[in-house]
Formats: structure tokens, sequence, C-alpha cells
């Protein structure tokens, strides 16, 4: 940050955190539309886990290359711990609900995550705010109200199934963050992805899960779009973020990624979203919102 950021107590946006900015509404946003496409000849546990392991091959391989050392004992076991919650419960739940739900109503559902980290940080003494509190209820409400449209009750496995990614996630998150820290930087997320892609793997031998040989040509390029973009580009732009930006800037993803992510589900997936589902992913980003800029005031 330069002294005139300082100076006037709001950092200008820079290239690179426009740039940042735009991989984690745009390339996230996404990416739930990639998952649907790369069901059609990838399984999702398989999916899930080739995808992980092939990015944390690539991100370790290249940290080694810049010196970075090897992480401990200790840290390789708090990644299997985080990485089997975050991405073999998160990411695994999420290909599993995919299958029967559309990709624009899954990522609304997972826009509530942010309200339930805050809410488990209450269990560690971090107390929430008037405004956090506010938006925790009234995201909760929105939730309440997707789960009763009809692309959720169609399918209660897929609700399920989401409902779980979204716990899994939110507990993995903040256990990293006071329990299980990973190695310092990249290193850390490449440990992380590849021991959740391992626990990913383990779960697709469990179902039986195949993909299909030769896959179709649309999947494949959906599932290579998920590693470049999805687990190396975005993933790192985020890191960027939250070293650079303030943390409300760093996690307005969670209220964009469910816009995009629907407008692209209805007009590239043939997705139908009806006006009660809007007006419950509308209620769900009131609630993000007001708890960012809970998080933002003194």
């Amino acid at each position: 940050m330069t002294s005139q950021e300082q100076a006037s107590g709001h950092p200008t946006l820079s290239p690179l955190i426009i740039a940042c900015l735009a991989a984690t509404w745009l390339i996230w946003g996404s990416t739930y539309l990639a998952i649907k496409f790369a069901l059609v000849s990838f399984p999702p546990f398989l999916q899930m886990g080739s995808r992980f392991i092939t990015a944390g091959v690539l991100l370790m391989a290249w940290m080694k290359w810049r010196g970075a050392p090897w992480p401990t004992a200790v840290e390789w076991r708090n990644a299997v711990v985080i990485g089997g919650l975050m991405l073999g419960g998160g990411m695994g739940g999420t290909g599993v609900a995919e299958e029967t739900v559309g990709s624009g109503l899954v990522v609304a559902f997972i826009a509530v995550i942010p309200l339930m980290i805050a809410a488990l940080n209450r269990c560690y003494g971090i107390k929430t705010g008037a405004m956090e509190g506010a938006g925790i209820a009234v995201g909760l409400v929105g939730v309440l109200m997707l789960t009763q449209g009809s692309g959720f009750q169609a399918s209660i496995p897929g609700l399920i199934a989401i409902t779980v990614a979204c716990v899994t996630w939110s507990v993995g998150s903040v256990l990293s963050q006071r329990n299980f820290p990973l190695a310092p930087g990249a290193m850390g997320f490449a440990s992380e992805m590849l021991c959740g892609g391992a626990v990913l793997m383990v779960l697709a031998a469990m179902a039986g899960e195949k993909a299909q040989w030769p896959p179709e040509p649309k999947a494949l390029a959906a599932w290579a779009y998920l590693v470049i973009f999805g687990s190396l580009i975005a993933f790192n732009a985020y890191m960027v973020l939250l070293a650079r930006a303030s943390a409300g800037l760093a996690s307005s993803y969670s209220f964009v990624n469910p816009v995009i992510a629907m407008l692209l589900g209805v007009s590239l997936g043939g997705e139908v979203v009806t006006g009660f589902e809007w007006a419950a992913v509308s209620v769900v980003l009131l609630g993000v919102v007001l708890l960012v800029a809970g998080r933002r005031s003194p």
C-alpha cells in the first residue's frame, strides 16, 4: 500500500487487484457450470479428486522449483484434515449435488458459507457485531427459502449433499485458521490439494466410480478449465486479495458468484430458475452484504 493510499484510508484498486477480483468473481462463478459439464464423463468424486491432485502436483512442483521447503510432518497431517474437510467433503459434496440440482442453485446455497464461518468463530470467542448478526439471520432466512424452491424440493439427496458440503467447508476453513495450520504460502495449499484429492479418490473407489473413456471433448475441456483456471489461477488470485486488499473486498466473491453462476446456468446450461428462487437468492446475498459491511465497520 502506498503512502497516498495510507493517508486516504482507501486503497486504490491497482491493475493487479482488479485482475484478481475478476478472477474470483468471474472464474469462480463459472466453475460450477464447468463442474456440471464435466460430470458427463467424470463422476463427482473422481472428477474432483483428479482435478485437485493434478493442480496440487503442478503447484508443488512450481514452489519446489522456487526453493520452497517441504511441509513438515505436522503440516502434512493438517493438510489431510483440512483437505479432507474442505475438498473431500466440501467439493465432493458439491459435485454430488450438481448431479441432480442446477449449478446456479448450488452456488446460491454455497453463498451461506461466510455466514456459517462467522457463526462457528463465535465458538472461539470471536463475537459478531449487530450488523454481522443481522447478516447471519437474514442469510439463513434466505437459505430456508431456497430449500423450499422447486430445485431443491425435487432432489432431497442433492439438498443433503450441498448441506454437508457447506458444513465441512466451513468447519475446515475455521480449523485451518485455529487448530490445523497449513505450511506457509502456496506450498500449504498445494499440500491441501494433494491430500484432499487423495481423500476424494478414496471416496471415488468406495463409490465404484469410473470415468467414461474416451471422455467427451466438452467434459474434458471443462475438467481442464477447472484445473487451470479454477484451482490454480482463481485460488491464487484469492490469496493475493487476502494479502493486499481488505477482507471485505477479498470476500466479495461470495455475493458475486451466485449471480454469475445462475446467469450462466440459465443462458448456457439450460437450467430453470423460478421467481421464488431468485427472491431467495436475493435474501441470501443481502445477508452476506450485511455481514461483509459489518466486518468493515470499526
